[in-house]
């Protein structure tokens, strides 16, 4: 039998948490040479690929089918009946996107590159030392953490105490409830509560903020419930939960206002909470009851340390993972390039109509300068809106002093893809005069960009 040797032991880089950002990093400092080391106790990939991106987009493709179905009637001809069959989304989820939840390609794919992986709870115990469930590690130029972040529960009475749903249930459910209570209006919160809604669940959405996805603008949420409420979901928003029981086969919420609701699940979207201290980063310099690791612009914890993705507080979104991971990849190697930013952030909540944003609302541009412009344009007031029978807007803030655009909100379909010119836009700091001499494809939902600008007052 081999012995373990100090070089087995002992790497350039040893990375805590192999999320989309933590895998990139490690795969691609091992293809540069260096000896790195990967530790994870969950799946490859992390949240993305198995409970996140992936899987929830697969679910909202298929509603969106349903949708669309149901849309023939006075458009295009007649539709008899469209039956949902949930078992089709659960197959293609666990044969396509999860592998049944085996991370071993993703396992390949790292080790391919040369890096070595364990199978682990990873903790820094020190300045370039990682313990991995008892056993020490040393990395030699630095440790990267990628350690994501978990389902936050809020502190609801006796909801602890209950089976509750977080999004990992939800996605690996192979049969449907007949009702579902969600607790929480935010992007994952409404994408899963139109997609149970749209397979014939009984759907009832709680937020406590007076408004769904309250990060985002107020008209984005107004249009985002009504189109909830079309699709049968009950929107309660402005009274939080202040009890949870569940007799066996039954949840009853009980609201701050003192109604009361019940169904046969309950899913906790309420939100995602990092650990920190849990990782170890307290023993670099972080206080222990930090709710996040501070980075500065290379991503750099401390000396010797790095974070990337959602325990950064940037953004928990794949995208900001792997951007952080590229600043991280150029740092550990002593190449130039530019620092993090994050004034141009682009977001996206894959609901129907779809909602993107970057940068910053209206409220926080007030916040941050002085003479500040908006132009919003009904999207039902452009010609291919128009077509469409498409419900929603594009929103552009200026920062008037500068003459430029400091944030945009898209809602409609393809939300998303039409934020891409948008995003450029912040971005770059595209002089407006300049956006506003640009020629637009007619007739597209994206033309709606020229109107909104020409709307700026």
């Amino acid at each position: 039998m081999r012995m373990a040797t100090d070089s087995d032991h002992t790497f350039d880089v040893i990375v805590i948490g192999l999320g989309p950002g933590g895998e990139h990093v490690a795969g691609r400092l091992a293809e540069r040479g260096l000896r790195v080391l990967g530790v994870d106790r969950r799946l490859v990939g992390g949240e993305c690929p198995y409970w996140g991106c992936i899987p929830s987009k697969m679910m909202i493709r298929a509603a969106d089918a349903l949708a669309e179905a149901r849309r023939v009637d006075g458009l295009a001809g007649t539709v008899e009946k469209v039956t949902p069959d949930w078992s089709l989304v659960a197959k293609r989820i666990r044969e396509e996107a999860t592998d049944d939840w085996d991370d071993q390609v993703a396992v390949d794919r790292l080790t391919g590159t040369g890096a070595r992986f364990v199978r682990g709870t990873g903790r820094i115990a020190g300045p370039g030392r990682v313990d991995v469930d008892g056993t020490a590690y040393t990395a030699t130029r630095g440790i990267v953490v990628n350690t994501g972040t978990t389902a936050a529960v809020p502190p609801v009475e006796g909801l602890a105490d209950t089976p509750y749903w977080t999004n990992h249930e939800i996605i690996e459910t192979a049969e449907l409830p007949a009702s579902l209570i969600v607790l929480g209006g935010g992007a994952i919160g409404c994408e899963l509560s139109q997609v149970m809604a749209r397979f014939g669940v009984e759907v009832t959405v709680v937020e406590a903020a007076e408004r769904i996805l309250a990060l985002e603008e107020p008209e984005a949420s107004e249009t985002l419930a009504a189109a909830l409420e079309a699709d049968g979901v009950t929107v309660r928003a402005g009274v939080g939960a202040q009890r949870v029981a569940h007799d066996g086969s039954v949840f009853t919420v009980t609201l701050a206002d003192g109604s009361t609701l019940t169904a046969e699940k309950l899913l906790v979207a309420a939100g995602r909470r990092a650990d920190p201290a849990g990782v170890g980063l307290d023993t670099v310099g972080v206080a222990r009851d930090a709710r996040t690791a501070p980075v500065d612009e290379r991503c750099r914890v401390t000396g010797g340390v790095w974070a990337v993705g959602d325990i950064t507080g940037k953004g928990a979104f794949t995208h900001v993972s792997m951007y952080q991971a590229g600043v991280v990849i150029r740092d550990v190697l002593g190449e130039d390039g530019p620092p993090a930013d994050y004034d141009a952030l682009p977001r996206v909540t894959f609901t129907d109509p779809e909602v993107g944003a970057v940068g910053l609302t209206e409220a926080q541009a007030r916040d941050r300068f002085a003479n500040v412009q908006v132009g919003l344009t009904p999207l039902g007031e452009t010609t291919r809106g128009w077509i469409a029978r498409a419900d929603g807007l594009i929103k552009v803030v200026a920062d008037a002093d500068r003459g430029v655009l400091v944030g945009a909100t898209t809602v409609g379909p393809g939300g998303g893809e039409v934020l891409g010119a948008l995003a450029v836009a912040v971005h770059a700091e595209v002089p407006i005069e300049r956006l506003r001499s640009m020629i637009y494809a007619y007739p597209t939902f994206h033309r709606g960009i020229e109107d909104a600008l020409g709307r700026l007052a």
